[in-house]
C-alpha cells in the first residue's frame, strides 16, 4: 500500500553499528544494510479510535469536518507520529531512554504536494499527544506545550481555525500570537490576575496549550520582554512551510525560537511541498547542535531520537491535476492584453482546453507591481457584474484589519480576482479557486510549485495555471518550464510543451539562480529602476493614464445612472395610473 501511494520513508540518522562490526564490515567490503521502515498505514479515520486510542471527542471532530479517507501524507505521517518509533524501527530499541527504556517519539521531515492535507496530518497527532500529557500531568499547572510556526499571518490564522474545529470539547486551547500580546507571567487564571475586574484586558495575554505564530511576532514577544522562560515546558515544535522558515528571510528568527526551547523532550516536525538538501542539512545540524548543548548544560546525556524523512510522490513537483500553460506575451503591454483576455474570454473559441474561470489569483513579483496592476484592472469588470468590488489586492503593506477583510471577501466569493504577491503562495487553502495567473514569473521552481498549489486542492481537477512571460523573462524561464514538463508527464500529458522550447531555454548558473530568487527580475524592482530607467519604463504596468481611466469610469457611471433614472421615471408614471373612472 505504501508503494501504491508512492510513499518513501528514510531514517536520516540511523545508529552506527558497534566498532567491532564496523571493522568486520570494512574487511568484507559489503555495503551497510539500511534500516527498513514499514509503518502500518492509516486506512480510515475511523481507525484512530480503535488502533491508536484517540479520544472520542477528537475522532468525532475529525469526522464532523467531512474527513473519512486519509490522503497519502496523512496515511503515512499520522501513524508515525502516533506510534512510538520502536514499533517501526527495530534499531531504535537499542537507543536506551533513561525514563522508559525506549525512544519516546521521533522528529519528522515531511515533503508532500500542495493541498494534500499536511495541516491535518500534524494537528491530529499533536492534539492527541497534548491530551495524553494533560491526563498524565493532571493537577499540575498548565503551560504552553506546543508551538506552530508559519511564515505568514494568513497561514497562521487558517491553522488556528482548523485547530479549534478539531479541539472542540477536548479542553485544549489554541491561540494565534499577534502583535502586542504577551505571555502570562504566572499560572493563575486570567480573572485572578486582573484586580480591576476588567477581564477584557486579558485578550492581550497568551494562555494556551498551542501557540500559532509567525517567527517575527513570537520572537518579539519572547526576547523583547525577556520572557523566554515562558516556553520551558514546550515539548512540540511544528514548522509549517519549513523551507521558508529556514530560508535566509526567516532563518535567524526561527532558529532563535528553536534554540530557546530548552526541554530535552522536544520533538520537531517540519512540513512543506518543497525541501532542498541545504534545508535538510540545516535542520539536522540544528537538532544535533541543540542536543549536544543541552547535554553539556545539564551534565547528562540527551538521547538522540530518530529523524525520519517522508516523501510523498515526486519531490519538489507541481500538482499534476492542474492544466499548466506558458503564454508568450512579448512585452508588458502584451501581458496586460493577455490578462484582459483571460478576464474577458471570447464568446466563440476553438480552444478545447479548460478556460480560466473566476475566482482566481494573480501573482506579481513586488508589492508596487501588485498595486499598479490592481489600479490598471480596477474598472475592467462591468458594473452589472459587481464592478470594482470584484477585484482586490492583498500584500504585506496593508494593515492587519484590511488584510483580514480582503481574505474574508475572497472566501465569501465577493472578490473574483485577487492580485497578490508570494504572500499568499504558502499554505493558504481556498476551496473554490479555479486558477492561478503568474503575471510575473516565479523566482524559483519552489515558488512556482507553491503558487500553482493554490488551485487543484485535495486532488480537485479542473484548475488552470497560466504563466505570462515577456522577452526579458526568457533567460529565467528554464526552471518553470522544467516543473511544468514534470507535472505534465505525471498527468500523462507528455511534456505539456514543445521539446524545442525546453532545449532552447538557457540554463542559469548557481549565482544567477540565487540572485533571481533573492531579487527577482531586476528591471521590476526599485533597484532596477535606478540602474536602468529605460528597461524600467518598458516594465511599467500601464496602458493609459489614471486620469483617462477615471474619466472613462465616470462617463460609464453617468450613462448607467441616466438609464436607471429613465427606467425609474417610466415606472413612476405607470404607478400614477388609477383604476378610478368617476362617479355614477
Amino acid at each position: 500500500m505504501l508503494k501504491e501511494h508512492k510513499l518513501k520513508f528514510t531514517w536520516l540518522n540511523p545508529p552506527l553499528p558497534p566498532k567491532r562490526d564496523r571493522r568486520r564490515r570494512k574487511a568484507d567490503q559489503k555495503p551497510a544494510k539500511q534500516p527498513q521502515l514499514q509503518p502500518t498505514p492509516l486506512q480510515s479515520f475511523q481507525d484512530l479510535r480503535s488502533r491508536y486510542g484517540l479520544a472520542d471527542e477528537l475522532v468525532s471532530n475529525v469526522l464532523e469536518q467531512g474527513f473519512d479517507v486519509p490522503t497519502e501524507v496523512q496515511l503515512g505521517a499520522i501513524p508515525l507520529l502516533l506510534d512510538t518509533s520502536a514499533l517501526h524501527l527495530d534499531e531504535a530499541k537499542d537507543l536506551d531512554n533513561p525514563e522508559n527504556g525506549t525512544v519516546n517519539g521521533l522528529d519528522l521531515l515531511a515533503i508532500a504536494p500542495t493541498g494534500s492535507g499536511k495541516t491535518l496530518a500534524f494537528l491530529i497527532p499533536l492534539l492527541h499527544r497534548l491530551r495524553e500529557e494533560r491526563s498524565r500531568d493532571a493537577g499540575k499547572d498548565r503551560n504552553t506545550s506546543a508551538i506552530v510556526l508559519a511564515p505568514t499571518r494568513e497561514l497562521a490564522s487558517q491553522t488556528v481555525n482548523e485547530g479549534r474545529k478539531l479541539a472542540r470539547s477536548t479542553g485544549l486551547r489554541i491561540t494565534q500570537m499577534r502583535k502586542g500580546m504577551k505571555f502570562q507571567a504566572d499560572d493563575l487564571p486570567h480573572e485572578a490576575n486582573d484586580p480591576t475586574g476588567n477581564h477584557g484586558a486579558s485578550e492581550s495575554t497568551v494562555k494556551a496549550d498551542i501557540i500559532v505564530s509567525t517567527p517575527g511576532v513570537l520572537q518579539s514577544a519572547l526576547f523583547n520582554t525577556n520572557n523566554v522562560q515562558a516556553l520551558e515546558f514546550v515539548r512540540h515544535l511544528v514548522l509549517d512551510e519549513a523551507d521558508v522558515l529556514l530560508d535566509p528571510l526567516f532563518r535567524n528568527q526561527t532558529l532563535d525560537i528553536w534554540k530557546s526551547l530548552r526541554n530535552s523532550s522536544l520533538r520537531v516536525s517540519m512540513w512543506s511541498a518543497t525541501m532542498g538538501s541545504n534545508i535538510e542539512e540545516l535542520a539536522r545540524a540544528t537538532i544535533d547542535g541543540r542536543r549536544k548543548l543541552l547535554s553539556e548544560q545539564s551534565g547528562t546525556t540527551v538521547m538522540e531520537v530518530p529523524l525520519i524523512r517522508l516523501v510523498v510522490g515526486l519531490k519538489d513537483s507541481a500538482v499534476p491535476n492542474v492544466q499548466h500553460k506558458l503564454t508568450y506575451a512579448a512585452t508588458e503591454q502584451g501581458k496586460l492584453m493577455g490578462l484582459r483576455q483571460l478576464l474577458h474570454p471570447a464568446a466563440t473559441s476553438g480552444d478545447s482546453e479548460t478556460p480560466l474561470r473566476p475566482p482566481f489569483l494573480v501573482f506579481t513579483q513586488t508589492i508596487e507591481r501588485a498595486v499598479a496592476l490592481h489600479a490598471e484592472l480596477l474598472y475592467d469588470i462591468p458594473a452589472e457584474a459587481g464592478g470594482i468590488g470584484r477585484i482586490a489586492v492583498l500584500h504585506s503593506d496593508l494593515s492587519d484589519t484590511a488584510r483580514d477583510a480582503v481574505m474574508t471577501r475572497f472566501r465569501k466569493g465577493e472578490v473574483w480576482v485577487l492580485i497578490t504577491t508570494d504572500l499568499l503562495s504558502r499554505g493558504v487553502d481556498f476551496c473554490g479557486v479555479n486558477g492561478v495567473v503568474n503575471y510575473d514569473i516565479p523566482t524559483s521552481s519552489a515558488a512556482y510549485v507553491h503558487r500553482i498549489g493554490r488551485t487543484g486542492r485535495a486532488g480537485r481537477s479542473g484548475g488552470v495555471a497560466v504563466t505570462l512571460y515577456s522577452k526579458e523573462d526568457i533567460p529565467y524561464l528554464k526552471h518553470v518550464a522544467n516543473v511544468v514538463a514534470m507535472a505534465s508527464r505525471q498527468g500523462g500529458k507528455g511534456t505539456g510543451m514543445d521539446q524545442w522550447l525546453l532545449d532552447a531555454l538557457p540554463k542559469l548558473s548557481k549565482n544567477e539562480k540565487q540572485n533571481l530568487k533573492k531579487r527577482g527580475v531586476e528591471s521590476r524592482t526599485a533597484r532596477g529602476t535606478q540602474k536602468d530607467p529605460r528597461a524600467a519604463r518598458k516594465s511599467q504596468i500601464s496602458s493609459k493614464s489614471g486620469y483617462d481611466r477615471r474619466l472613462e469610469n465616470k462617463r460609464k457611471g453617468a450613462i448607467a445612472g441616466s438609464r436607471r433614472a429613465v427606467q425609474a421615471g417610466h415606472e413612476s408614471d405607470e404607478d400614477r395610473e388609477s383604476d378610478f373612472e368617476g362617479f355614477d
